[in-house]
């Protein structure tokens, strides 16, 4: 068995009752680390100093860790964590939920000035993301853009589609669920009902089912086992009634079957048991699980889930640390590919799963039209018994009484569910939700619309079938590429004094694989680029960005640019870095200040608008304010200017996205003159007729084109990212 590296649903629903006890606590600071951990340092009246940590990359988790093993923190703090800074320091700790039965968290921090959500999520690419009380995203660390949900800053959050909840499920729908199912009860459980493949497992072992079984094989009685197992995991979860384990894979005791020893030593090897006689951790859960009991694991019981969550990844990351056994350098390209492979056939399982799913809703959909004058009666009943502010308790007992007396309508009612307004009904053999205050039109209207999304669900999932398979080709190449240079690569080199320098020469759209190297500068969240002259130009996205600059980023010596045209962004020609010390006697070059003019024209609405010249003015720092002269008003990134303006007439509008191998691998964009020296390939652009998001999906494909090694533009250089490097409006490739 693999080790565990992600928290499972039913981990979340046991970690939500146990996180509950730490309502109340401040938050002091946040910081991140890399692309994927959060740390939430807080303080609690009686616990004192709590780390919080969410990791959302190959290992998925959240939960608290002991005050010595959070990792140092980074030097310079990235934008996301003084973000989480501005917003929770001295913060409250509210609580936390799980949402549906995903794996989704959301951490709720209440302070004077307004809510916080931090919602986590621990499934997929994984993502963090921090909103306010309304939901709106206020940034996160992955935007994501699909047909059937959004998450990028400025929009409302979006959860993915509602998942069955098996902890709450009545036995009527559980039994509708698994009669759906057309395979065995063990993967009927793990998909149909979400628990996952070890849960689903172990609710067979602890209903005494066979997991093999197939679904038409099992009746009732089956059912109603399998049923009181899930009811009895439910019960322990919302009462906390946990006794977490760690799992260890049991020790190797090969070495002792000789048995011809005698016991001179054994002193020693006694004082070292603990270290040699235990496997590797595999697994941590709140409670014993009767499946790893039989696979013969060793389990250390906890007080509580969230220590044994701890000790476990503590572990499992010493574990990841070791150092390879240096008798096997070659890398397991077998276990990436059939990785790889077991991937496609899951996305292509998911494929096939939403094809289904949307034929089902439009049928149930079918079936509402077809019965209208039951469902409608059903739904009617509802509304005039709601309308005479009947409780729902009385409304479900009412439909019970008509079934008893054989009344159709009273009869087609499965379940009740006042909490959300649901009523289940039974068409034709078909377990129906329906919204109770809405009529059968608006509720077969919905089943389409939910149809729809299902089937746009199928574009994404192409999509991510053809990255994999990208991934899976990359795989094999270099298995090849290894085998033919038998693992003799860098033979004969002749030392590394040689190899300086040779990145400057090399042919990098030929290179078959390209090295990532990351770096993400504390100016990246604005429009940026480097001047011919290695000078930094830094230019606002939108009003609170145009405001920031002029306040925390302008200093002596730089100088601010603007369009005459109103809806430019405030740019900013920097003479240091903030770092440094500011200097006003630094003399910027001419043509620094004539590309900064260039690109201040450029992210304005003279491109919006279609129009190839503007003209924009130059001031020096001091000559900026943002105190109006009497009388006056400035709105939100707005700002006053005192004394003589440079003006340059006429310049010319003109932008270009590149791709950067050296020193670092990333996208940039900005005037043409400016980044044709410094990346590898670039495409100019100019006003045109295509949108924004569209015209970055031409230059993503232009770009992979150009390099020989695709993944490596797909891994640096996605849609979203070149758009981030382009100017507002509609744009073309130049060249077309």
């Amino acid at each position: 068995m693999d080790p565990k590296r992600e928290l499972t649903s039913v981990d979340l629903a046991a970690l939500v009752r146990e996180f509950g006890t730490y309502e109340g606590a401040k938050v002091d600071k946040a910081y991140r680390y890399g692309d994927d951990l959060v740390r939430l340092k807080m303080r609690d009246f009686d616990r004192g100093r709590i780390e919080l940590l969410l990791e959302v990359g190959e290992v998925k988790r959240a939960h608290t860790v002991a005050p010595e093993r959070v990792p140092d923190a980074p030097g310079r703090p990235p934008q996301f964590a003084m973000m989480l800074r501005n917003r929770l320091s001295g913060a409250d700790f509210a609580g936390v939920e799980q949402y549906e039965f995903d794996r989704i968290l959301e951490f709720t921090f209440e302070r004077d000035d307004g809510t916080t959500r931090i919602i986590v999520e621990l499934f997929g690419q994984g993502n963090v993301a921090v909103t306010d009380g309304e939901y709106e995203v206020i940034d996160c660390l992955e935007t994501v853009r699909l047909k059937s949900r959004t998450v990028v800053p400025g929009s409302r959050y979006e959860f993915p589609d509602t998942r069955t909840n098996p902890l709450t499920i009545s036995r009527e729908v559980f039994g509708h669920e698994m009669e759906e199912s057309d395979t065995d009860v063990v993967r009927t459980l793990a998909t149909q009902l979400n628990f996952g493949g070890l849960y689903a497992e172990e609710v067979c072992t602890r209903a005494g089912v066979e997991k093999a079984m197939d679904i038409g094989d099992a009746d009732e009685e089956i059912y109603d086992r399998l049923y009181e197992a899930i009811e009895r995991l439910a019960l322990d979860i919302r009462n906390g009634n946990f006794n977490s384990r760690l799992y260890r894979a049991s020790a190797d005791d090969s070495e002792s079957e000789d048995g011809d020893n005698d016991d001179t030593g054994s002193d020693n090897a006694n004082a070292n048991a603990n270290d040699n006689d235990t496997g590797p951790v595999v697994d941590v859960t709140p409670f014993p699980l009767e499946e790893h009991d039989e696979a013969g694991f060793d389990g250390e019981p906890y007080d509580t889930f969230l220590d044994a969550l701890d000790d476990y990844f503590f572990h499992l990351e010493l574990e990841d640390e070791e150092e390879p056994d240096p008798t096997s350098q070659r890398p397991d390209f077998e276990e990436e590919i059939a990785k790889h492979e077991r991937i496609i056939e899951q996305q292509q399982g998911a494929i096939e799963g939403f094809e289904q799913e949307a034929e089902n809703l439009r049928e149930n959909a079918e079936l509402l039209y077809a019965n209208y004058g039951l469902v409608d009666d059903i739904l009617s009943t509802i509304q005039e018994a709601r309308a005479q502010d009947r409780p729902w308790e009385a409304i479900e007992a009412r439909f019970e009484e008509g079934a008893e007396q054989g009344i159709e309508a009273a009869e087609a009612v499965i379940d009740v569910d006042g909490s959300e307004g649901i009523v289940t009904v039974d068409v034709d053999g078909e377990y129906i939700e329906l919204v109770a205050h809405d009529g059968v039109e608006q509720n077969a209207d919905r089943l389409y619309t939910e149809a729809k999304r299902v089937a746009e669900k199928k574009e994404g999932a192409l999509a991510a079938i053809e990255d994999t398979r990208e991934d899976l080709e990359d795989a094999k190449r270099r298995r090849d590429e290894w085998e033919e240079s038998d693992g003799e690569s860098g033979a004969g080199s002749g030392g590394g004094d040689e190899d300086e320098g040779e990145d400057e020469d090399r042919d990098w759209l030929a290179e078959s694989s390209i090295p990532i190297r990351e770096n993400e500068p504390w100016f990246d969240r604005f429009r940026w680029f480097h001047t011919s002259d290695g000078y930094l130009v830094i230019g606002g996205r939108d009003a609170d960005q145009n405001e920031e600059l002029v306040k925390k980023y302008l200093e002596p010596g730089d100088k601010v640019l603007h369009t005459q045209a109103h809806g430019g962004p405030v740019t900013v020609l920097k003479a240091t870095d903030p770092s440094e010390a500011s200097s006003s006697d630094i003399e910027l070059p001419e043509s620094s200040i004539e590309e900064a003019a260039q690109f201040a024209v450029s992210y304005s609405s003279v491109w919006k608008d279609g129009r190839y010249a503007g003209d924009v003015y130059a001031v020096d720092s001091d000559q900026v304010t943002k105190t109006p002269e009497s009388g006056e008003y400035l709105e939100k990134g707005g700002f006053a200017v005192r004394g003589d303006r440079t003006y340059y007439r006429d310049t010319p509008v003109g932008a270009a996205v590149g791709i950067q191998c050296e020193p670092y691998t990333r996208v940039i964009g900005g005037p043409p003159a400016a980044i044709e020296g410094t990346a590898e390939t670039t495409i100019e652009l100019e006003p045109g007729r295509y949108a924004q998001a569209d015209a970055a999906k031409r230059l993503y494909r232009r770009f992979r084109e150009r390099f020989e090694d695709e993944t490596f533009v797909r891994k640096i250089a996605s849609p979203d990212r070149i758009q981030h490097f382009m100017p507002p409006g509609g744009s073309r490739i130049a060249e077309e």
